[in-house]
């Protein structure tokens, strides 16, 4: 994305071609997420016939001062840039659009005429940059929350140590973070990162006061030398790591002119794949933000490096331990579903007779236990009727016996021999 070099070399361009002209046309696109907080016929009515006095810059926002209030201001998010037709102008290569495109680029979200004829083209190919319209764009956001510019407003030596002395996070996110020093991108965070030889994820309250000097010396020298060139690439020095960076690469910039000890120079974005005087490079997650550094130069503090590989060995335990542990489950329920197959595929090849056979079987016995029960039942309704003095329909009459057959009954035994 334009970082603070590609905008200073817009603003410059400006200063240079359009200061003191009046704006005789203009025409805005009808883009509510790119033109915000106005629409676009305000827009064009509040700039037409204003003369453009200057144009600012804080961090990587540039506005136009007027002769007289509201200003367009310019936030150029990851692909905005100026075009000045017939002028050559420095931009980042996302933000590019080719020569042979019309124009103004169908890309052009604000497109102004001035009296001379010069037409200039501010464009935006992924929509993430902003113009807005304001009053004083130094009082709202986001150029009131920047921190101070990196090349207007350097800290010192000892303002810089005093501030990385209280922050704990990683040094390449801060120096990404706009509240903390406005203008720093990705590019010139990794280069002067390398150029210090700081570690990107060293800790910034870890860093010596010898380290920020020399990471204040690189700040300076890295922006100054890329304002100085209009961010032109070709001309940035030979040992700079931007030059085996692939995405850094600037349309229409001769890249064998480059320094041949530059990073840029790989042309691969790739770990262990590019190299820097002989060195690897490799890429991480810093800042939320793919890295370039080069591990032999740019080490960790021992105690921060200790920790992070006891944490890294842990975390690759852990999910060993949970691999293990699924791969455990995966087993247990492939043997559950194979008994089961094995199972149904025991019954289904049991002979229909035999099965049929047993089902015989088992109807009888079941047929038999409902006979015993009915008589059960029966025997249990000839109690009740007895216990309650009750004559049934199953009750037996008792015989009738003679007075000749009692005695003979009642008689010895022997009587009756």
């Amino acid at each position: 994305m334009p970082e603070l070099p590609e905008v200073e070399a817009a603003r410059r361009a400006i200063e240079q071609h359009c200061i003191g002209k009046t704006i005789k046309r203009c025409v805005v696109a009808d883009d509510g997420t790119v033109i915000e907080g106005v629409t676009p016929s305000e827009m064009e009515s509040s700039l037409l016939n204003r003369i453009i006095v200057s144009a600012k810059r804080k961090g990587k926002n540039m506005w136009l001062v007027l002769d007289s209030p509201p200003f367009p201001s310019f936030q150029f998010g990851m692909a905005g840039a100026i075009y000045i037709k017939g002028v050559a102008v420095t931009k980042y290569k996302s933000s590019a659009v080719k020569d042979t495109d019309e124009w103004p680029s169908k890309y052009s979200k604000l497109f102004i005429e001035l009296d001379d004829g010069l037409e200039l083209s501010f464009t935006d190919k992924r929509r993430f940059a902003r113009v807005r319209l304001l009053e004083d764009p130094t009082l709202v956001p986001p150029i009131s929350e920047l921190g101070p510019d990196s090349l207007l407003e350097p800290m010192t030596v000892d303002e810089l140590f005093n501030s990385l002395s209280k922050k704990k996070i990683a040094i390449k996110a801060l120096l990404l973070d706009q509240s903390f020093i406005a203008g720093i991108g990705n590019w010139v965070a990794d280069e002067v990162l390398y150029q210090a030889r700081i570690h990107p994820l060293q800790s910034a309250a870890t860093l010596s006061r010898e380290s920020c000097a020399t990471l204040h010396k690189c700040i300076k020298e890295v922006i100054q030398y890329a304002v100085e060139v209009d961010a032109d690439c070709s001309y940035f020095p030979l040992e700079w790591l931007f030059h085996v960076l692939e995405k850094a690469l600037e349309v229409g910039a001769d890249s064998s002119q480059y320094p041949s000890n530059w990073i840029f120079h790989s042309q691969e974005k790739k770990p262990g794949k590019a190299f820097v005087d002989g060195k690897k490079l490799d890429f991480i997650k810093a800042g939320g933000r793919t890295t370039a550094y080069v591990p032999d130069l740019q080490k960790l503090p021992a105690t921060q490096a200790a920790k992070a590989k006891s944490t890294k060995q842990s975390s690759e335990k852990n999910r060993a331990a949970d691999d293990d542990e699924l791969e455990s489950e995966e087993k247990g329920a492939a043997v559950k579903t194979k008994k089961g197959a094995r199972s149904t595929a025991r019954r289904s090849k049991e002979p229909s007779s035999k099965r049929n056979s047993k089902k015989s079987e088992d109807d009888e016995e079941a047929e038999e236990g409902e006979k015993e029960n009915d008589g059960d039942e029966e025997s249990d309704e000839d109690d009740n009727g007895r216990d309650n003095g009750k004559d049934t329909v199953n009750q037996k009459k008792t015989p009738q016996i003679s007075k000749d057959q009692q005695s003979k009954a009642k008689a010895p035994r022997k009587a009756r021999n």
